[in-house]
């Protein structure tokens, strides 16, 4: 995730995965965290996998429910664009 990322990312973004963890990315890199973010987006393991994989669309994952965004949707979608 932080060489999708380009080794940072300036806004702070969380990503969920249920009974695994959380993981952080933020302008410090990317890490195991709780912290409050801009956008946190929520998957299963084997959803994120795909994305960053690039054999699930996060738009279509989003759009069928299986990726759950909460805040900003522009840094959504940029997120999206730079992990797929």
């Amino acid at each position: 995730m932080a060489r999708k990322l380009g080794g940072s990312f300036p806004p702070t973004a969380k990503f969920v995965i249920p009974g695994e963890g959380t993981i952080i990315a933020d302008a410090d890199g990317v890490r195991a965290g709780e912290d409050e973010a801009a956008v946190t987006m929520t998957a299963s393991a084997e959803v994120f996998r795909g994305i960053l994989e690039g054999s699930v669309n996060p738009t279509m994952a989003f759009m069928s429910g299986k990726l759950k965004i909460d805040g900003s949707m522009g840094l959504a979608l940029q997120l999206a664009g730079k992990l797929s």
